[in-house]
């Protein structure tokens, strides 16, 4: 049994991941699996519904969780049809996350009120909408780092209602009873109206009645126009511009031009028509005809938003993310018993995950049709991605777990911060105009990040050193000596690679900004990475450290590293700045303070390490 526990580990983890690859289960019998596929325009990306939904609910409540007054749970695509067909309901689920107690008094609030994790409905903080915008528009003109908590939250929750009425106000004029029959009625109306407002402009007799009515559709049809942010109405046949997308208010208000209501638009009313009435069949049925019409229209988006709605139900990073964990606590327990057996079984769990990142990543590139590395978010995946890559390779040469326990660890711990990141929004956002270059971002963006993934391997490789020489009698000479010569290795790899990155990146600047090198702040962090790295080298060359002193060293590069990666972005100044983030800038700063911790243990008098306890020799 023991003999085929690798294999048996690696059956189950792939297994888990195939469980994650079913076909979403659709709620009381709507197709919301479909509803959740069809393309929309919105942020200057095609996207399908089911990332609208996802992203949005993400940025409003801080979770995908909703729950309704009753307390049954919904998806966030049924959440998505709620808001723009039936928003009277979608008013009265808590989804609106208010963490301050201040913020909370200034709407009139009461705790009790809330979800029981601070998250309010629509409905309760309707009335002091006004007090809340007003209070905005004090704090804007405040910088944003000199912010108070109470000014931060404002703007947080400010942001989020116009989120909201932005999707509210993308399909049908919120307050409509029913759209559909509005708009039937306005189609029958529409020839005499026309011919009523042509009259009036040429001084001929006409029908007021019918020009009032006229103008009371255009008003309504503007204020859709102006707040809602989906583009639904694709282009005509044959036009690929995704700019030529348009809302519904916009195609409602060409209908005065044509002559006739946007049948796309008409399909939409009917689709919410269908909603609130609880018409299963009709739902489904207009669900499948969009399908079919926009597959013959923009063949493209249909396919991309048909990949991306599955991959947003696989969500093969949090996949990995278990996977990821489980591999660091079966490596860990191989220092313990059953040495051979639970390194080669954490050795193809660890390879299973980094299967199902690399999957995941490579959807995210054909998605997007750009290289790896595009932002914050997807440089986050990356990194993990090459260290893993990095530890699989040192488990197989050294096979003594600490590559399975290093990939497990830093796996994790990158996919963690990516998802954080992910709750800002869409993580396939279009490009800044600087940026859009794919041979750059294939070269020296991917380049760095290796470079950035290879010294923080080098520094968690440290941390084991550290903690299994101070805290177990585990570190032998065998593995101090292997751990010793994987350090070296890997800074070796990160210096070359750091360095190739920086140079690559001058000759972009050149390209973009008329400069090799101007000091900005995330050039100065990428050479302080290049000149560490050189640093430990000659300190070990020249004799200066030996095993515990780099392991030191490697451990401070990962503050380096962190302060390139993230710092240098929040600083709020330079060309590669992405504007102050408090939540990562105090997690940045724990982190730094949890790695001179480690530093200070490294200084600890070797007889006072639990493996060298008994020879007070250097390893």
């Amino acid at each position: 049994m023991k003999r085929f526990l690798p294999l048996i580990v690696l059956l189950l983890g792939a297994l888990y991941l195939a469980s994650t690859l079913r076909e979403p289960r659709d709620q009381a019998g709507y197709n919301l699996t479909d509803f959740g596929r069809v393309p929309v325009l919105v942020g200057g990306r095609i996207k399908p519904l089911d990332t609208v939904a996802r992203t949005s609910i993400l940025s409003i409540r801080g979770s995908q969780y909703i729950a309704t007054p009753d307390g049954k749970s919904i998806t966030p695509d049924a959440w998505l049809a709620d808001v723009l067909f039936h928003p009277a309901k979608a008013d009265t689920y808590k989804i609106f996350l208010i963490e301050n107690h201040e913020v909370v008094d200034l709407l009139k609030l009461n705790v009790e009120d809330g979800d029981g994790k601070k998250r309010f409905s629509y409905e309760q903080i309707r009335a002091q909408l006004p007090e809340l915008e007003r209070q905005a528009r004090m704090v804007d003109s405040v910088e944003e780092p000199l912010r108070t908590p109470f000014q931060k939250q404002i703007m947080a929750v400010q942001q989020r209602v116009i989120l909201y009425m932005q999707l509210k106000a993308s399909v049908q004029v919120p307050d409509s009873p029913d759209f559909l029959s509005e708009l039937v009625q306005f189609d029958r109306a529409l020839p005499a109206g026309i011919a009523a407002v042509r009259a009036k402009q040429a001084n001929q007799p006409h029908s007021e009645d019918a020009v009032n009515a006229m103008r009371q559709m255009a008003d309504r049809f503007s204020y859709i126009e102006s707040v809602g942010n989906l583009r639904i109405v694709p282009p005509e046949n044959g036009d690929t511009n995704a700019h030529n997308w348009r809302t519904a208010g916009s195609a409602l208000i060409e209908s005065f031009g044509t002559g006739r209501v946007n049948p796309t638009v008409l399909g939409y009313a009917a689709l919410g028509h269908a909603w609130r009435k609880g018409d299963v069949k009709q739902f489904n049925a207009i669900v499948a005809t969009l399908h079919d019409e926009l597959a013959k229209r923009y063949p493209e988006a249909m396919r991309k938003s048909d990949v991306e709605s599955r991959f947003n139900a696989a969500a093969p990073f949090y996949s990995s993310m278990t996977l990821y964990v489980l591999t660091f606590l079966i490596a860990v327990f191989s220092w313990l018993k059953w040495p051979d057996t639970l390194q080669r079984s954490a050795f193809w769990l660890l390879a299973l995950a980094f299967v199902a990142t690399t999957a995941g990543i490579l959807t995210r590139m054909w998605l997007e049709s750009r290289p790896p590395v595009t932002n914050l978010y997807s440089s986050a995946l990356f990194i993990g991605w090459a260290t893993v890559l990095l530890c699989l390779i040192l488990e197989k040469v050294f096979k003594n777990a600490v590559g399975s326990v290093a990939g497990g660890l830093v796996g994790f711990a990158t996919l963690l911060i990516a998802h954080h990141l992910s709750l800002s929004g869409d993580t396939l956002e279009m490009m800044r105009a600087v940026l859009d270059s794919n041979f750059w971002l294939a070269t020296h963006v991917v380049t760095v990040t290796v470079g950035y993934s290879a010294t923080y391997l080098a520094g968690f490789l440290a941390i084991i050193y550290i903690f299994r020489g101070v805290f177990t009698k585990s570190l032998d000479q065998g593995t101090a000596d292997a751990l010793y010569r994987m350090v070296y290795g890997i800074v070796c790899f990160a210096t070359l690679f750091s360095l190739i990155g920086t140079v690559l990146g001058g000759i972009w600047a050149d390209q973009s900004w008329g400069r090799f090198w101007g000091w900005d702040p995330k050039e100065n962090g990428a050479l302080i990475i290049v000149i560490w790295n050189a640093i430990i080298l000659h300190a070990r060359w020249g004799g200066m450290v030996k095993a515990r002193g780099m392991m030191a060293m490697a451990v401070f590069g990962n503050i380096v590293t962190s302060w390139s990666w993230f710092g240098t972005n929040m600083l709020g100044v330079g060309l590669h700045s992405y504007g102050f983030m408090e939540a990562a800038f105090y997690w940045l700063i724990g982190f730094v303070i949890s790695q001179l911790l480690i530093i200070a243990l490294a200084a600890i008098p070797l007889e006072k390490w639990k493996s060298f306890a008994a020879e007070a020799s250097t390893p």
